[in-house]
């Protein structure tokens, strides 16, 4: 995508400084980092659920602003890696923080500080250059003087460049978060055109709604395991109807029964589910086909890693 030309102002009429740059979201799994990404960028570009591990590789999302333009990079959480994926995971958290103006260290309002905390605390200090602040998020679900004590204790970690509690979900604070970001960036011309708001393909995007919706209700440990895959979109005729014909892959045969149901009922729900989301994404009716497929121990086997993205 083009940038523009930078913006500034004549000795007769100044204007603002235009800024724009990069920040990214760290955090234990499941503290808010996608839904935080979503509200600022006023659009869904993250998939969201309460299983951890639900984001799985760098997405930006492209905030617009008066004053600048903000690129969220939404990444992973960070955590011990138990398979081959969790390890590569952790290398795009740190790759992305090797390259991004601010970090933003999410910690939610409603969870005391814990070991995992204060290991990507520590993480921080490999990049002393870049700018901090820290992020009390899930205001909504904590009383106020919860919230206070949360801020104390963040600060107490280390100096920060802001420190702000918010809510994503009721959007309390998210705007001025947006403009207190802005005014970090590096004075810069637009990155993006005006209308940009991710640069995830549109396959990737109708992955990850599918895979989105096959997350919901299942167990711990089957999360990890679902991957998605689109084979095929096509339209039937100019503006008509999209077939699109996806895979959702998991580990084993008998998440397989899982995933697919009683006489097929939970897959027919997660299509349901999933072909709502895109037809909103779309902006068109959308017929989605689904078949369930078996990669053995793919998290732990490098060669399906990279045949199914990572």
């Amino acid at each position: 995508m083009s940038a523009r030309k930078p913006r500034g102002g004549t000795a007769a009429s100044p204007e603002p400084t235009f800024r724009a740059g990069f920040v990214t979201f760290v955090g234990r799994p499941n503290v808010g980092k996608s839904t935080l990404t979503n509200a600022l960028v006023g659009e869904k570009v993250a998939i969201t659920s309460s299983k951890p591990q639900t984001t799985r590789r760098a997405i930006r999302g492209i905030v617009h602003r008066a004053s600048g333009q903000l690129i969220v990079v939404d990444t992973p959480g960070m955590h011990r890696p138990r398979t081959l994926l969790g390890e590569r995971l952790n290398a795009v958290v740190q790759d992305t923080l090797g390259d991004v103006d601010v970090i933003g260290f999410c910690v939610p309002a409603n969870e005391p500080i814990g070991p995992g905390d204060k290991f990507i605390n520590e993480q921080l200090e490999s990049f002393p250059r870049t700018r901090k602040v820290a992020i009390v998020t899930k205001t909504d679900a904590a009383g106020g003087t919860r919230v206070a004590e949360q801020l104390l204790a963040v600060s107490q970690l280390r100096e920060w460049d802001l420190i702000i509690p918010l809510s994503a979900v009721t959007g309390d604070q998210v705007n001025l978060l947006a403009e207190q970001l802005i005014a970090l960036m590096p004075e810069s011309p637009a990155l993006y055109d005006d209308d940009a708001v991710t640069d995830e393909s549109t396959d990737d995007r109708v992955a990850e709604l599918i895979r989105e919706a096959a997350l919901e209700g299942v167990s711990d440990e089957l999360p990890h395991s679902l991957a998605v895959t689109v084979d095929e979109m096509t339209e039937r005729s100019p503006g008509g109807v999209l077939d699109i014909f996806a895979n959702v892959w998991v580990e084993r045969d008998s998440q397989k029964g899982i995933i697919i149901g009683h006489k097929g009922s939970r897959l027919t729900e997660v299509g349901t589910r999933a072909r709502l989301e895109i037809e909103q994404l779309m902006g068109r009716r959308v017929f989605l086909k689904l078949h369930v497929k078996v990669a053995k121990e793919w998290q732990r086997d490098p060669k399906q890693l990279g045949k199914l993205g990572f």
